[in-house]
């Protein structure tokens, strides 16, 4: 059970625990839940400041911007989400709830480990500045964009070869850096033991 104080996520700009997605050179930022472009089509983070992960989280991101960078000269990642509040969790659940779509999302009384900021969510962009074609957009919520049916649909002629090679560089790239992928988000990462950062960190609220 988590006993750590919980941070205001006005607190976090100045946190010493927390690193501005500004501050990381050779990364997009394009946080979707700070505009109207998302599964809901309204604004979830109004005047709060969501672009930030915690240190360690922040370091592993650049880590993983590196490498892409060196690995295939020209390509970036962009993040579409990072920090997200517990009072965002809760609003985005209550949006689902009681739908099978539910399960995309963490229950806010477990937590997200976004809320922690130990979580990013990201995509590639290519040399000219267009995001990669990954067969399913960010916040799809079906199978197709489920790495563990990959096979399954690429068999059938739903996602093809190429968009099973740009998710594997991406997965490559966070992979190096110690980001930990989920079976049912291409775009998810998690960084850190989840049981570990629900237990010992500060939730972000």
């Amino acid at each position: 059970m988590n006993t750590v104080p919980g941070i205001p996520c006005e607190a976090v700009p100045g946190h010493p625990d927390f690193v501005a997605l500004a501050a990381l050179p050779g990364i997009d930022v394009d946080l979707r839940y700070a505009s109207d472009d998302n599964f809901v089509g309204r604004n979830f983070y109004g005047t709060l400041d969501c672009a930030y992960l915690r240190r360690e989280a922040a370091d592993a991101l650049l880590a993983a911007a590196q490498w892409m960078a060196a690995a295939r000269p020209g390509w970036r990642l962009r993040v579409l989400d990072a920090l997200r509040p517990q009072r965002v969790q809760e609003q985005l659940y209550a949006e689902l709830d009681g739908t099978p779509l539910a399960l995309y999302l963490a229950h806010p009384e477990r937590g997200s480990i976004h809320s922690f900021g130990m979580a990013v969510d990201v995509t590639l962009l290519d040399p000219q500045g267009f995001e990669a074609d990954m067969g399913s957009g960010f916040d799809d919520m079906r199978a197709l964009s489920h790495p563990e049916y990959e096979a399954e649909h690429l068999a059938l002629g739903q996602l093809t070869p190429a968009h099973l090679t740009e998710r594997g560089w991406l997965r490559r790239a966070m992979r190096e850096a110690g980001f930990h992928g989920i079976a049912s988000e291409w775009w998810h990462f998690d960084f850190g033991d989840r049981v570990a950062v629900r237990r010992d960190l500060p939730r972000v609220l």
